[in-house]
């Protein structure tokens, strides 16, 4: 009778890509290292793409070697290791040991081939103009943040949008409340602006935007604003939530909701081709 595979969960590709990050940054190559922990080389690279689980043993001996001795990061790294093949909800429930970079948003956005996601409140992030950006980051920032790492964070949101662009661009599916458009953000230049971006971005054949009209009284989305993230197979759906509660990642099956709940969303919505035209409808009475 044939084995089952591993699933290739969010937390065992996330240890991989940690673990294939130190490596690379030592300048190690797989044989070399897979010498020193006695395996086959292309265990090691099966490892670090998440095709098989890692032992914990495994896992100390590769962070002696690469210098990996602070005590958090062994912590989380090693708590990775002993839950590689859970599939539900990431959250607090880690404690003190996980902190806000244990899984990284951006990293997701690089691996997934297509993102939908819901907007309540903004214009989504990969469709923000800079002075967009810009006016969304200084509210959100903590009183006293210094302007250094208020541009680090906008250079950030700007270079995450190079995943529209790259050769091979993910596709992105996004359903936006009219009154999210309908919001002065940054005054009236930089509202119409975004607008008008936004119009731009949704001819290009890998974007779509969708406008779910304050006609609709009742839809999918009035708990708020989701992402999915849908990687390339044999890899599940990854669903993300964010709210001052701090971040939330949901895995198949329970990312499924939300897989679901966008397409009756988009359903619901107005057709594309509407959308922009709503769309210009707005920024033209700017």
């Amino acid at each position: 009778m044939p084995h089952k595979p591993f699933i290739r969960t969010l937390r065992a590709q996330w240890l991989g890509q940690q673990l294939r990050t130190h490596r690379e940054e030592r300048g190690m190559t797989l044989k070399l290292v897979a010498e020193y922990l006695q395996r086959d080389m292309s265990a090691l690279g099966r490892y670090e793409r998440a095709d098989w689980p890692i032992r914990k043993g495994d896992v100390v001996a590769l962070l002696d070697l690469y210098g990996l001795h602070h005590a958090a990061e062994r912590a989380r790294l090693l708590a990775l290791a002993e839950e590689v093949w859970r599939t539900d909800r990431w959250d607090e429930d880690y404690g003190d040991v996980i902190d806000s970079s244990f899984i990284e948003y951006p990293w997701l956005e690089s691996r997934a081939e297509k993102v939908c996601s819901f907007h309540a409140t903004l214009v989504p992030g990969l469709l923000q103009t800079r002075e967009y950006a810009e006016a969304v980051i200084r509210n959100a920032a903590e009183p006293g943040t210094n302007e250094a790492t208020i541009a680090r964070w906008i250079e950030l949101r700007m270079s995450r949008q190079e995943v529209l662009t790259k050769p091979s661009p993910i596709r992105i599916a996004t359903v936006v409340e009219e009154s999210a458009l309908r919001r002065p953000v940054g005054g009236a230049m930089v509202h119409r602006r975004q607008l008008e971006h936004l119009g731009e971005l949704a001819r290009r054949p890998n974007v779509a935007v969708q406008v779910m009209p304050a006609s609709v009284g009742l839809h999918q989305g009035l708990d708020g604003t989701f992402w999915t993230f849908h990687l390339p197979r044999p890899y599940p759906a990854v669903a993300y939530v964010e709210s001052l509660a701090g971040r939330l990642y949901l895995e198949s099956p329970k990312a499924e909701r939300f897989v679901n709940a966008y397409d009756r969303l988009s359903k619901s919505a107005l057709a594309e081709r509407a959308s922009a035209d709503l769309i210009a409808s707005i920024a033209g009475e700017l």
